[in-house]
């Protein structure tokens, strides 16, 4: 059950500090007319790889945990 409430921690997380990237993105965008393109690629596609990466994790513990029942 921890395993359960860690990733939900990291994935409230992962959206929290996207938001709060977003308005400093549109702050900076706001003062100096120049929106950090590449910076926001790259930040949102590190931050989609990890809550992918996440999802794997769970789908192959919950896929190995259904092959151990049905082996009983």
């Amino acid at each position: 059950m921890k395993k359960a409430r860690f990733s939900k921690f990291v994935v409230s997380f992962i959206v929290l500090v996207n938001c709060l990237f977003t308005a400093a993105a549109l702050f900076v965008f706001l003062r100096t007319g120049a929106e950090p393109t590449a910076l926001i690629a790259a930040w949102f596609a590190f931050t989609t790889g990890e809550l992918m990466a996440l999802a794997g994790l769970r789908h192959s513990e919950n896929k190995s945990k259904a092959d151990k029942e049905d082996g009983k």
